[in-house]
Order: structure tokens, then C-alpha cells, then sequence
């Protein structure tokens, strides 16, 4: 199990089992929506120095909020987004990123310690990069293999989909 928390520690949240994938996504959402979160009053960088957000994803039936929920607020890119990033409004610490109807969700991996934070697996959606190291998969779009780990946690979940609340909307950069 690893106890997380937000950087001033008001948010605490645990995370049991193995995660789905660790990734770094540079999608134009994730680069958007990290720009925005970034302008936050105090808050820590979310982007990595290749323009990428990185991502540990767990299924929502092994993750708990157990304390801090007051300060999740939600931010959407637009009014219609069909994600929603997870923000603790104490320290404007990004926690996770929610994809409409996912049974997954994708915790900002700064959220764990250097040390304890699962290594990155791949790159998603990183389209005609050609400046990416090559440790690791660099993946233009969605690969199979990458949508075959996420049903494969759903079949594991029984096909349910867990709802995580927030307390509200931020309204960031509007």
C-alpha cells in the first residue's frame, strides 16, 4: 500500500495493489491543462522537461481519499471536457486526472516520493516527436497493448466503475 498525500499533507489518499501503467502523456490537454495548473499560486511544476505530464494509473476500487476531501476541486478545459483534473485547492497540488465514465484513474506521479515513484513504462500520445529519449516505448497515439491493460483491470474490477467526488469546481485561468 502507499500513503500519498499533497504537498502541505492536508489531502491524504491511499493506493493498494499494482498500478495499471506509469506514463507520461503529451497530449495538448495534458500540456494545457498543465500550464494552467502550474499557474496556480504556489504550486509545483506539472510538466517534465519534455513537455510531458507523468502519470501513475490505478483502478478507482484500490484508491481512497482519507482525509482532505473538502479540498478537491475539479478543472475542466472546457464547460464539455471529458476529463476532469483533480486539484488540492490547500496547496494547489494536482492529484489525479479523470477520463468521463474510466474505472481508472491517473494520479499525478509527483505525488509520490522520488524514491517510491513507479518508473515510467511509456509515452502516450507523443505524435511526430522525434527529440524523445528511447528508454522507453514512445507511443503516437493509444497503443493496443495499452488499451488491452485497461480492460484488463475493468475485467479484474468486474466491470464496475467506482465514482470519486470532489468538492466543486477551481475555475483556473477563466
Amino acid at each position: 500500500m502507499a500513503n500519498l498525500s499533497c504537498r502541505c499533507g492536508e489531502v491524504k489518499l491511499t493506493v493498494e495493489g499494482p498500478h495499471i501503467a506509469s506514463v507520461e502523456c503529451l497530449c495538448s490537454s495534458c500540456q494545457t491543462a498543465a500550464q494552467t495548473l502550474e499557474a496556480l499560486p504556489g504550486a509545483a511544476p506539472v510538466l517534465d522537461n519534455k513537455g510531458a505530464t507523468p502519470f501513475v494509473m490505478h483502478r478507482k476500487d484500490r484508491i481512497a481519499i482519507v482525509a482532505g476531501q473538502d479540498n478537491l476541486k475539479a478543472h475542466r478545459l472546457s464547460d464539455d471536457a471529458g476529463t476532469r483534473r483533480v486539484v488540492a485547492t490547500c496547496c494547489n497540488t494536482p492529484v489525479f486526472m479523470e477520463l468521463k465514465d474510466g474505472h481508472w484513474l491517473s494520479l499525478y506521479a509527483a505525488l509520490w516520493p522520488e524514491a517510491d515513484r513507479p518508473a515510467i513504462e511509456m509515452r502516450t500520445m507523443t505524435g511526430t516527436r522525434k527529440d524523445l529519449p528511447t528508454d522507453v516505448p514512445n507511443l503516437k497515439t493509444h497503443s493496443l497493448a495499452f488499451y488491452g491493460r485497461l480492460f484488463g483491470a475493468w475485467a479484474r474490477m468486474g466491470f464496475r466503475n467506482p465514482q470519486i467526488a470532489d468538492n466543486g469546481e477551481l475555475h483556473a485561468g477563466q
